[in-house]
């Protein structure tokens, strides 16, 4: 048989199919606690935070304070949408926005860390195909359209 019908048979399985909403879950777990751990970091100690804010992180166009508690909020609300499924699109979109600033505004520092960079690269890459690529997944999301549309 050709690497073409091998190709072909692979991609009519069901079974690697059924595993599509299993590694969307297993991808949205993953960056929920990377971010959700970073949020509580930063309100464990909002006095570092500022500082680190004001002093570190280079956020434009924001004031320290108000970028210290939108990335904060963003990092503690966004990953409980992704777990649970729920506006899981729009909240993938918000973590590759503030995943996109951390970059721009630490890549001063992030430059001379090459691990820490990459970090960043690869969460936005699993962030970007979070929002991009449509799924039917485990989630509100897919609870609700099914909802709406039984109506």
């Amino acid at each position: 048989m050709s690497l073409l019908h091998w190709h072909q048979r692979l991609a009519e399985a069901k079974p690697l199919n059924l595993l599509a909403p299993l590694a969307d879950l297993l991808l949205r777990l993953y960056i929920a606690k990377v971010f959700f751990l970073s949020g509580l970091t930063k309100i464990a100690d909002w006095e570092t935070t500022i500082a680190l804010f004001t002093d570190e992180y280079h956020v434009p166009l924001l004031p320290p304070q108000l970028a210290a508690l939108g990335g904060t909020v963003g990092e503690l609300v966004l990953p409980v949408l992704l777990v649970l499924g729920l506006l899981t699109r729009l909240s993938a979109v918000g973590l590759f926005v503030l995943n996109l600033v951390a970059v721009a505004s630490y890549y001063h520092v992030l430059k001379d860390i090459p691990a820490a960079l990459q970090d960043h690269l690869e969460w936005g890459l699993m962030i970007f195909a979070l929002a991009a690529i449509p799924l039917r997944r485990w989630g509100l999301d897919t609870l609700l359209l099914r909802r709406s549309a039984s109506n």
